[in-house]
């Protein structure tokens, strides 16, 4: 809300609203523009999350940020993960006992796989396939979606908190016309950020010694 004098329309003026982010702004004008320009309405971690990431990016280059920059930033940090671990295509299916099943075609550091996993899900049976594969404990820890846009190019985006078995938990998001495949993409974000920190080795490590 402005602290205006006035009412600019008492002197035949309008108001518009010019919101700039800078090293100082907090979770909720990032929030805001992403929501007003992107149709994107983050999970409450995942704003805080990613405030500090565009903080981190405005005490780098010391200038404000516009909507277009932020999106930018977002769109980078979880839109475009797709390394070292990238969907290929998946099929779903059902266990005895109402379970899922989940096969998925993946590219692993350059090289295609096909992982398999049963969950109380698609998320669930794609995220336990994924710790088989990569010998590590991952976890849900959060999960949402909406609609973006209408009728026939409407399309879903998810955000998907996953922890390691460090205890490191990061968000990955994915926008995609199938809710499934979002989803799923969402899951690869987040594990694609959590390898970028190490995460997943230092998991990876501590199952094997635990299995040994």
């Amino acid at each position: 809300v402005p602290y205006l004098p006035i009412d600019p329309m008492d002197v035949g003026r309008s108001y518009e609203a010019v919101i700039r982010v800078n090293s100082q702004s907090g979770k909720g004008g990032i929030s805001y523009l992403l929501e007003r320009d992107y149709g994107l309405s983050l999970p409450r971690r995942l704003q805080i999350e990613f405030s500090r990431i565009v903080q981190q990016v405005t005490d780098q280059t010391g200038r404000e940020l516009r909507a277009q920059d932020i999106w930018d930033v977002f769109r980078q940090e979880y839109l475009g993960r797709t390394q070292p671990l990238d969907l290929l295509e998946y099929r779903e299916g059902s266990e005895p006992g109402g379970r899922d099943r989940l096969s998925a075609s993946i590219r692993h550091e350059g090289r295609e796989c096909v992982i398999a996993g049963q969950g109380t899900g698609p998320i669930d049976a794609f995220v336990s396939a994924l710790s088989a594969h990569l010998g590590c404990d991952l976890q849900v820890a959060d999960y949402s979606e909406h609609a973006v846009n209408a009728g026939a190019n409407a399309e879903a985006v998810a955000y998907v908190e996953v922890r390691a078995s460090d205890g490191t938990s990061l968000y990955g998001a994915a926008r995609h016309g199938n809710i499934v495949s979002a989803s799923l993409r969402a899951v690869l974000s987040a594990v694609n950020r959590l390898h970028a920190l190490g995460c997943l080795n230092q998991g990876a490590t501590r199952s094997v010694a635990d299995r040994a």
